[in-house]
């Protein structure tokens, strides 16, 4: 698609015998599999509750889901990736912090709140211990619902797992900066960017998060200057 504004004419057949070609010489590797894992671990909420069977979900910022997942990019390190992302829009705001605690967690709702381009009127998480204590209690003090999902429901966060995979694939094993955890997130943010405004998404008929707020909900899009 990037290719075809560009006016480029290219095939997908085509740009694959490319990819296949410089596979072979050895110029372009897989990257190697097993250093991101995701997870969750069940456990009691004192706020948040399951998701009603009748709630709708039609505008962007109906539902959020936000999931953290483990990056290890040298031995013995391990980070905490967090991924908001907006079910509708595909809206997606990332963070990565040193531990996922409740108060990392708390930090980057308040830069969910700050980078998303329209109001939320609910998130959706999983059992981790990072979105209890003050998590909740930032949420019922913005006046935000907060859906947790029962324990080994993957499905049920298809979004921001298919996030997950992406941001891995698309960031994590490409990126060849520095490993600290200062110089990743500068560049987890440069990415977020570029996913939000640059990247097309089959799932938008092609159109990025920003158009499709401005074609679709183009009262959303006005709230914002960012768009």
């Amino acid at each position: 698609m990037l290719l075809r504004r560009e006016r480029y004419q290219a095939s997908a057949s085509m740009v694959g015998r490319i990819l296949g070609r410089l596979k072979a010489r050895g110029v372009l590797r897989e990257p190697p599999r097993g250093r991101i894992a995701a997870r969750s671990r069940p456990r009691g909420r004192p706020y948040a509750v399951r998701k009603p069977k009748g709630y709708l979900i039609t505008t962007p910022g109906d539902l959020v889901q936000l999931d953290t997942l483990d990056v290890r990019p040298l031995p013995g390190v391990v980070l905490k990736h967090f991924t908001a992302r907006d079910v509708v829009s595909r809206w997606d705001v990332l963070g990565v912090h040193s531990r996922a605690t409740a108060t990392t967690a708390t930090a980057f709702l308040d830069a969910l709140f700050r980078r998303i381009p329209f109001p939320i009127k609910a998130l959706q998480v999983d059992g981790g211990a990072e979105f209890e204590a003050t998590f909740e209690r930032a949420c019922q003090e913005r006046g935000i619902r907060l859906f947790v999902l029962p324990p080994r429901s993957p499905k049920l966060k298809g979004g921001v797992e298919r996030a997950h995979r992406t941001h891995t694939e698309e960031f994590y094993e490409v990126y060849d900066g520095d490993l600290d955890r200062l110089s990743l997130a500068l560049a987890l943010k440069e990415w977020e960017h570029i996913y939000n405004y640059v990247r097309p998404h089959q799932a938008l008929d092609g159109r990025t998060p920003a158009e499709y707020l401005r074609q679709c909900h183009p009262e959303l899009a006005s709230l914002s200057h960012m768009l």
